[in-house]
């Protein structure tokens, strides 16, 4: 450790590898952060109900699901970054079309189709692109710092989502306007992302070769010291596996209800304008994204991480269940910050666990198999929110039961037994 400068060395990886993926984060969040504000004004002109925005939002995650563990695998064994130009082009192709809908099943078909584009983008970067260029210890804070991208998609996106709504342009609605800003990013950034981004460390020209040694023994180790060597099929059928894939749909159900569904909420009970909505949401994105990079940096400090993931989620649900209740918008929204800092919180320890006994092609197929458990939440939140809305006309009843999923997630947490 001593004959590399490691700070030096840190900085080239979080540039040459950590920012592309930063950036690539952000335009794939985006597309998620912009159905949601799109809801505000699209529904009302195409006549959705709120069950048949709650199935479209979620059947993304059907499409999703389908395809994820195998590219995952795909991705491992083949060429990482050109399986990320093509999830890219593809999800951006799909999300231009977004502006042709007209009817439900239009709807259904392009958000199904958008899930089986985007599928695996995250499972590559959390199992492929990641653990060849970090290690164990460092991953946690390298995975937070990746994952701001979540807010300061938010942050970017909400606001100008808001804006959006309100323009018309080239005969299209603002609502159409929010598909093509997302589109046009993922095309060309696909494309320069496999030009920019590496496979291999071992063949860049900005490591020295002793910060190529460094890495490359300090991996060999970390691979030697997994006392178990899983193949594909042992991974997927392991129960701190199974168990991860429980916690993550329970976690992800509030997740994404909360996500798809909030600017909604909000909306129903202050009157607010759509840019005010999208303004103020930056707020508890900000809180969340600093709170999320201290809780990974202090899991990479003290190598702990089942706390740190419980008591986030934790208080998530305190803000899921109690928030909604609160009839004053103010105070609302101070707990809509407390149910981000709490959703958002755990995701860099999160994804920095399933590389702590796994690792290659079975870390690849365990963490798709995680992430699709997740995106099964991601249908179930949001469409479950649209029915319970539609039988009471409230939304309290759903949100109390995301939250009560998100406290089993968070106790479950604690119970994690493989020493990481």
């Amino acid at each position: 450790m001593d004959t590399i400068a490691i700070k030096n060395f840190t900085l080239k990886r979080y540039i040459h590898v950590l920012l592309p993926l930063f950036i690539g984060s952000i335009i794939a969040y985006l597309d998620r952060v912009n159905i949601a504000y799109a809801a505000l004004t699209m529904n009302q002109d195409l006549q959705f109900t709120p069950e048949i925005f709650g199935m479209g939002a979620g059947i993304f995650f059907i499409g999703y699901i389908l395809f994820e563990i195998p590219g995952a695998i795909i991705a491992e064994k083949w060429n990482p970054k050109g399986w990320l130009m093509r999830i890219m082009i593809t999800w951006g192709i799909v999300s231009f079309l977004m502006i042709f809908i007209t009817r439900p099943w239009h709807f259904y078909t392009l958000r199904f189709l958008l899930g089986s584009a985007e599928a695996s983008f995250y499972p590559v970067l959390y199992a492929s692109v990641i653990p060849r260029w970090f290690t164990l210890q460092e991953r946690p804070k390298a995975i937070a710092l990746m994952l701001t991208s979540l807010q300061v998609s938010a942050i970017i996106g909400s606001p100008l989502a808001g804006f959006l709504l309100d323009v018309s342009l080239f005969g299209l609605k603002g609502w159409q306007l929010l598909f093509v800003c997302e589109a046009i990013p993922a095309l060309f950034f696909g494309i320069l992302l496999y030009f920019i981004l590496s496979n291999d460390p071992m063949k860049v020209s900005w490591l020295s070769d002793k910060e190529k040694e460094y890495l490359l023994n300090a991996l060999s180790d970390e691979s030697k010291q997994k006392t178990q060597h899983y193949t594909i099929w042992q991974a997927l059928k392991d129960k701190e596996v199974l168990k991860l894939a429980l916690i993550y749909f329970l976690w992800i159900t509030g997740f994404w209800g909360f996500n798809y569904w909030m600017p909604t909420v909000i909306k129903e009970l202050s009157g607010w304008s759509n840019i005010t909505i999208g303004s103020l949401f930056a707020i508890p994105m900000t809180v969340s994204l600093i709170v999320m990079v201290y809780i990974g940096y202090s899991s990479s400090k003290t190598g702990e991480k089942r706390l740190h993931g419980a008591i986030p989620l934790a208080i998530a649900a305190l803000g899921l269940g109690a928030g909604v209740f609160i009839q004053d918008p103010v105070v609302n929204m101070l707990f809509v910050c407390i149910a981000a800092i709490g959703i958002f919180g755990p995701f860099g320890v999160w994804w920095s666990y399933p590389t702590t006994f796994l690792s290659g092609a079975a870390a690849a197929g365990a963490v798709g198999l995680i992430n699709s458990s997740g995106n099964i939440g991601g249908y179930v939140g949001p469409y479950l929110i649209g029915i319970i809305k539609n039988l009471t006309n409230s939304f309290e009843l759903s949100f109390l039961i995301l939250a009560g999923m998100v406290l089993i997630s968070s106790v479950m947490m604690l119970t994690l037994k493989k020493k990481a």
